[in-house]
């Protein structure tokens, strides 16, 4: 069953948490997966350098307002004094928990020695988590990978360095930084680090139904699950494995009628965050993730792409997911690691 878990001061209601990603995961979205079953979720990264906290993108990203507690922002960065001046400008901002990436694969942040770069320099790691937990006084968490690449994989002395450090919770993707998101998870490296730490981690990578997050546990012992891209287009899921996890038994599938009103709602929250010209143009991927493999989702996707204002983009979905009820369609979602389907 969904244990309730605890960080720092904060007590949460499941064990099953959203994972942080770049431009999916703002607040909308994360209030969304809180209301469909997720107990925690993280931020998508937020800058360490202090010239770009000025800007309109980390303004948004320091929004939390109304955000259901507690608030938990992601920092980046690969220099000590400046991740620990990142983690009080953020706790100043409204931050509960600061969670640090050494996880991101992308070219663009390992080019600046941030992210799972740092795996790389394991002094280093030391003195960024020394400096982040000395400059705050509430909870710093850690995501990680379990190394560079196959032959350099220190999973386990980052985790120890962690501990040691201070840090209040381990957040381990089953992949190196060479793997980015291909292959399989290596859940036996997660077991291990679990198994030689005593504070909580969380496992991550390939999570993708009910059944799966239980055997994840179960093979880890992690104390919760993270869930990222099964997750995009369908937030529901944390829902449907609380309830596995309770149960043994499988909800039942959203109705038409409830994703059409889950997304026009999520849309409507999406446009009051970003306004309407960026929000017109960053709701599209959302809504692509959760038409894509409906009946006539091609046409579609190619005529919603041409819309350009906040009105009629609501408007097309809205009408879009009629079609759908009246068809008596039964929506098809696709499985986004291992491209199975099943009935949503």
């Amino acid at each position: 069953m969904p244990i309730a878990m605890r960080i720092g001061p904060h007590f949460l209601r499941n064990n099953l948490f959203v994972a942080p990603m770049a431009g999916v995961t703002d607040r909308p979205f994360r209030q969304l997966c809180k209301k469909l079953g997720a107990g925690y979720a993280v931020s998508e990264m937020a800058a360490s350098n202090p010239r770009l906290w000025a800007s309109e993108k980390t303004a948004r990203r320091l929004n939390h307002d109304g955000e259901i507690a507690p608030v938990a922002v992601q920092i980046a960065g690969s220099e000590p004094w400046m991740l620990a001046e990142a983690a009080r400008f953020n706790v100043d901002k409204g931050a509960q928990i600061i969670d640090i990436n050494m996880g991101c694969p992308a070219k663009k942040v390992c080019n600046v020695a941030a992210g799972s770069a740092l795996l790389q320099n394991e002094v280093l790691v030391g003195k960024i988590l020394d400096a982040v937990v000395k400059a705050v006084d509430v909870p710093v968490t850690l995501k990680f990978r379990t190394g560079w690449n196959r032959d350099n994989k220190n999973a386990l002395r980052i985790a120890q360095i962690a501990q040691a450090a201070g840090i209040q919770m381990l957040t381990l993707h089953g992949r190196t930084r060479a793997d980015l998101y291909t292959g399989a998870a290596e859940y036996d490296t997660i077991a291990a680090v679990k198994a030689a730490v005593t504070i909580p981690v969380v496992a991550n990578g390939d999570i993708d139904t009910p059944e799966k997050a239980q055997q994840v546990l179960a093979a880890t012992r992690a104390d919760a699950v993270m869930i990222g891209r099964a997750a995009q287009g369908r937030p529901w899921i944390f829902r449907e494995i609380e309830h596995y996890l309770d149960t043994g038994t499988h909800l039942p599938p959203p109705q038409v009628d409830e994703v059409r009103q889950l997304l026009l709602a999520h849309l409507e929250d999406h446009y009051a965050f970003y306004g309407e010209h960026i929000g017109v143009r960053s709701a599209r991927k959302h809504i692509i993730w959760y038409t894509q493999d409906l009946l006539g989702a091609e046409v579609f996707i190619a005529r919603m792409n041409t819309l350009n204002d906040c009105a009629a983009q609501w408007r097309a979905v809205n009408e879009f997911f009629q079609e759908q009820a009246q068809q008596n369609s039964v929506l098809q979602y696709q499985n986004k690691i291992s491209g199975e389907r099943w009935a949503a």
